[in-house]
């Protein structure tokens, strides 16, 4: 399992924005001074899009009468619950301005509310109770403490939190009391992954990552008396297992195995004989499998060259259930209402940020939301490619392309190559606010998924371990000088740019290849992997070997590290590079920004650094966002194309 498994999707998006104009004002000024066809729209406008969300598929994300849906909007700028009717009226249940409020779920039956939130982007995630009167309470306030939804008994009596209170490095189970909160911990955890709990509260799953390429599943009988877990995927050689869902009836765990191929299928596991069979198969990964309460309807999604292909079924008749009104794009959050007549789920397309929307079905969906600010002709955005490039070795390395509509070979444009995080991260296709921002001031983007990446089968998202900064690396430099090789690209304005592991390959290109990039933008990247190994945060516990066996072990592989961390080699650096940090990220400290900053600057070498006290492991902020737009567009600028 790949640290991008581990740390989650880490945001690359981002500063305090000086302009005043309002949306409208800066959109006339803009239009006026550009042609109708390729209008330009600076961050503000970009970052006037609202981003939405649905409620913990855990959870109940309709109400018990199905007349609202428990949704999250940053329309403040800030991260905060609402509910949405299915006409799209919104209406507000947090209201807070400096920390993020994400929701979990209603109640069973009524409209109680769930929602997690931590402090200024330090991961100490908690969960919280809306009562109806509005009251809100902390279900886990201990100090030091992360806690995550865990989900509802079938009978709606019991809902579940994971929390590391006992063991900042373990998550026990603990079953809460849905009428006064009264709690018991259910299973203490010991070294293993938390995972899915069966609809009637019978049976735990757990993952236990042996190393990167290897993993098992086990299952705790949660009403037995020893509650000792059971492996149920004894194997020999690297296979990988994960859970995907316990079926309606809890006589079944669906779960994942890439024992038979290069991607994840989808078996079964039956409770009570143990027999293993065949449920979905692809030649791309499995990336989810749900069941509906009820458990006549399966949602399952595949990840196709980095676009999620999503299927609803109907099992009672066998037949997949048409999505009329649906537009191409990434498709996901699929939740049912209570009586299963009618889902909600988002589409983010690469022209047009998440949207909500509702199907009945047997009718056509309907939009709830519009995301993309009003002041942008959504014709002047540019939709994505997937191109690949043969890359030092000859391996054929697949991307995400961004092509400006200016671009010619008689008006060449300077271009960036897109680092992801991870590593084991993978670029995929859809809107993203940052990267339009930067087409759209005429700069080719290509999010390139070196070796090492997610979705393209297991032997090539191995090829990376233990050799991290090496062939990855590689790749990014022939990244470069594929664009390099297209005539609608200037070749000698070519830059790079990633967050966290990204940011890690950014910085290490522009020390260890000073000269294959004109300019580097890093952001919250690892620059001492001494430190960032030896300092990883207490939660990540459970996933210790894993991480050590693709990354190597700090106790043993030190001098390694030291030889691809930038850090110490930043006398190499030559170009110019900005740098973005959060004051509170938990992962990659404020000491790795610093100190880098320190060397290269003390070298010589030209470089801009922004803090944002209130962030930590990517940026959710609105204003912070734009600022860091503004700030990466204005490196660009002065560093590409010169501008003062």
């Amino acid at each position: 399992m790949k640290i991008a498994t581990l740390i989650g999707a880490a945001a690359l998006v981002l500063f305090a924005c000086s302009d005043t104009k309002s949306v409208g004002e800066k959109a006339i000024s803009e239009t006026s001074t550009q042609s109708k066809q390729h209008s330009q729209y600076s961050a503000k406008t970009f970052y006037q899009t609202t981003s939405y969300g649905l409620a913990n598929g855990n959870g109940f994300a309709y109400s018990p009468d199905n007349s609202k849906i428990l949704a999250e909007s940053d329309a403040s700028g800030v991260y905060n619950v609402i509910t949405i009717t299915p006409d799209g009226s919104v209406a507000p249940i947090t209201s807070s301005t400096t920390d993020e409020h994400f929701p979990e779920s209603f109640f069973p039956n009524d409209e109680r509310i769930l929602f997690s939130a931590d402090k200024g982007g330090n991961e100490l995630t908690h969960i919280y109770v809306r009562e109806l009167n509005g009251t809100i309470t902390d279900l886990t306030p201990s100090d030091e403490t992360r806690a995550t939804f865990g989900g509802w008994r079938n009978d709606g009596a019991v809902f579940y939190i994971w929390t590391n209170e006992r063991d900042s490095a373990s998550f026990d189970l603990y079953a809460y009391n849905s009428h006064d909160y009264k709690r018991r911990m259910i299973y203490e955890n010991e070294g293993f992954q938390p995972s899915v709990i069966s609809p009637d509260g019978n049976w735990l799953a757990l993952e236990k990552s042996l190393s990167s390429a290897d993993a098992n599943l086990y299952l705790v009988s949660l009403s037995s008396g020893s509650k000792q877990p059971r492996l149920i995927t004894e194997h020999k050689g690297n296979i990988n297992y994960f859970a995907y869902d316990f079926n309606a009836d809890s006589s079944q765990l669906i779960f994942a195995t890439n024992e038979f191929g290069e991607f994840n299928q989808a078996w079964t596991y039956d409770l009570t004989t143990g027999d293993k069979a065949e449920l979905i198969t692809a030649d791309w990964d499995v990336s989810y499998v749900i069941r509906s309460p009820s458990g006549r309807y399966q949602v399952h999604a595949l990840n196709i060259d980095g676009l999620t292909q999503v299927t609803v079924s109907d099992l009672k008749t066998g037949e997949a259930i048409a999505l009329p009104g649906v537009p191409n794009g990434q498709l996901g959050q699929v939740r049912f209402s209570r009586d299963e007549k009618q889902i909600a789920f988002g589409v983010n397309t690469d022209t047009s940020p998440y949207n909500l929307y509702t199907m009945t079905f047997g009718k056509e969906a309907v939009r709830l939301t519009n995301a993309l600010n009003p002041a942008i002709d959504e014709a002047d955005l540019v939709s994505a490619t997937v191109e690949r490039f043969e890359s030092f070795d000859g391996l054929i390395i697949p991307g995400i392309m961004y092509k400006p509509k200016r671009a010619t070979a008689e008006t060449p444009v300077p271009a960036i190559v897109l680092v992801h995080g991870g590593p084991g991260g993978q670029s995929t296709r859809g809107y993203d606010a940052q990267i339009q921002h930067l087409v759209n001031h005429g700069y080719a983007v290509y999010a390139a998924n070196n070796r090492g990446s997610s979705g393209y089968g297991k032997t090539f998202f191995h090829l990376d371990d233990k050799r991290h900064g090496e062939g990855d690396l590689k790749d990014i430099v022939a990244a470069g000088d594929y664009l390099r090789s297209l005539d609608w690209v200037d070749s000698d304005k070519v830059a790079v740019m990633g967050g966290s592991y990204g940011g890690y390959i950014t910085a290490a290109a522009l020390t260890f290849h000073p000269h294959a990039f004109e300019a580097g933008i890093n952001v919250f990247g690892v620059t001492n992997w001494v430190r960032t190994l030896e300092s990883i945060p207490p939660w990540w516990g459970s996933f210790r070997d894993a991480l050590y066996d693709e990354m190597g072990d700090p106790a043993t592989d030190s001098e390694r590290h030291r030889a691809i961390s930038p850090l110490f080699h930043a006398e190499n650096i030559v170009k110019p590079m900005l740098v973005v940090q959060g004051a509170n990220d938990p992962r990659v400290l404020q000491i790795e920004s610093d100190e880098l900053v320190a060397a290269a600057r003390k070298n010589g070498a030209t470089v801009d650094y922004v803090i944002f006290d209130d962030e930590g492991h990517g940026f959710l902020k609105r204003e912070n966002r734009i600022a860091a737009s503004n700030a990466y567009l204005n490196f660009l600028d002065k560093h590409l194309k010169g501008k003062k």
